[in-house]
């Protein structure tokens, strides 16, 4: 006997902006089914998409997935799906599948394409399906997303990783680097700008090394140079660059297009060229600085903002202080900060030297304190200044957006500003935001 015809889907995110972008896409598969957004008590389907970066991740998907037991019990007609980095490892799939019999879907990175038809076989044929594929295939591309926000969009420009630093699972579970045609992200492009979409975020694991796989060999820059011309776009981000492979065509780029923000999130990762090594990141903290420097010679409101891991394997006291003095050097406007997490099938997983976590937890407070400070003196720095602001939506009684140099900033005004960009006088500044009046 089919199960009923579901109406509501939940749609749990767990990671990165690759993650909430294939969110995106499993809510268009849905949206097209006729179903739409609900709590997760309401939901008909449930799916929950994973990341396997850090343990952390990990053991709260796990927490999340023994909720959605007690969900099946009461209701046994709901769908639940799991699908993400996590899964896309067959080891996790198959310890998902048996320790969770509760879980209907299992899929990995690759294959959102097939989602409808999975849908179905668990409907109509009560089957349960576990499915990995060892590549993403193109037909995803030209699935239909249903977007988070009204003005702002992530548009996937390339997929994977081809680097394989000690300690990421990403290249093993995302695959190797595959990028979209110049033509058809300008095309998903355009098509966003003619909705009213102020803003893209061109997303890739490595947005640097885009275009090395396709016949013509375009380079990132070129592409930004292509995407500038689209009428009604107003502003174009990027992420992640990885800094061994900007070079001086993406500086010149962020130089000379007026839509490309004045933003760049560069992963250092550890300030002991040592540990650099180990981390097989291919590059010195030399070369980092020094790419800053030509950064912020180019841009001089540029804002740079990175990724840094403490306690990695063999990281000694001195390591770990050649960290904090690249940091006191550098000065990022901010960072994600981490403690390293050892994932299985990565070499780091299997050095020497592994850290205690009593230790590696003080490194990362220490850390911490000394960004904080930074940040707070950057944004201070910025008090009395005009902010160009892309407001997105009102947050109590004042307004939120952010700048070119992504500053979120909460703006004080009398009108509905939702959706414009807006001159803002800057008249506070905490350690993560600003706060400014609206200059009339």
């Amino acid at each position: 006997m089919k199960q009923p015809k579901p109406l509501h889907y939940h749609i749990k995110t767990y990671g990165c902006q690759m993650n909430e972008r294939d969110s995106e896409t499993i809510a268009g598969v849905l949206a097209k089914r006729g179903m739409k957004p609900a709590s997760l008590s309401q939901a008909d389907v449930v799916f929950v998409n994973t990341c396997t970066v850090r343990d952390k991740a990990e053991q709260k998907v796990f927490g999340f997935l023994g909720r959605l037991r007690e969900l099946k019990e009461a209701n046994p007609n709901v769908v639940l799906g799991i699908c993400g980095c996590m899964t896309q490892q067959e080891a996790v799939a198959a310890k998902i599948k048996a320790r969770f019999p509760h879980m209907d879907i299992i899929i990995g990175t690759h294959n959102l394409e097939q989602l409808d038809s999975y849908l179905d076989r668990v409907l109509n044929k009560r089957q349960r399906v576990l499915e990995l594929w060892q590549q993403r295939s193109d037909a995803e591309i030209q699935l239909p997303a249903r977007r988070v926000g009204k003005y702002k969009a992530f548009v996937n420009i390339n997929y994977g990783c081809n680097n394989f630093c000690s300690y990421c699972i990403v290249p093993h579970v995302r695959g190797r680097e595959k990028s979209r045609t110049p033509q058809a992200i300008r095309e998903e492009i355009e098509v966003l700008a003619a909705e009213g979409y102020l803003e893209v975020t061109l997303l890739g694991q490595n947005v640097n090394s885009y275009g090395k796989d396709l016949p013509q060999q375009p380079d990132f820059a070129s592409l930004l140079n292509h995407v500038h011309a689209v009428d009604g776009l107003e502003r174009i981000r990027f992420m992640t660059s990885h800094p061994r492979d900007v070079n001086q065509r993406l500086v010149e780029a962020l130089a000379t297009l007026p839509k490309v923000c004045s933003h760049v999130h560069l992963p250092l990762q550890a300030g002991s060229n040592r540990i650099l090594e180990l981390m097989n990141r291919g590059y010195t903290r030399e070369h980092f600085t020094n790419l800053v420097e030509q950064l912020r010679k180019a841009v001089p409101d540029i804002a740079i903002t990175t990724d840094i891991i403490v306690g990695f394997p063999g990281e000694t006291e001195d390591d770990f202080a050649q960290t904090l003095a690249a940091v006191e050097e550098i000065r990022f406007d901010s960072a994600f900060t981490f403690m390293f997490s050892p994932r299985s099938g990565t070499p780091a997983a299997r050095m020497d030297d592994q850290l205690p976590v009593a230790e590696k937890r003080r490194r990362l407070q220490q850390l911490m304190e000394a960004q904080n400070r930074i940040s707070l003196e950057l944004n201070q720095q910025l008090v009395g200044t005009t902010q160009r602001v892309l407001v997105e939506e009102k947050a109590g009684k004042l307004f939120k957006g952010r700048t070119s140099s992504n500053k979120l900033v909460f703006v004080e005004t009398d009108q509905d500003i939702t959706g414009s960009t807006v001159r803002v006088n800057i008249t506070e500044a905490g350690t993560w935001n600003l706060t400014g009046r609206r200059e009339e």
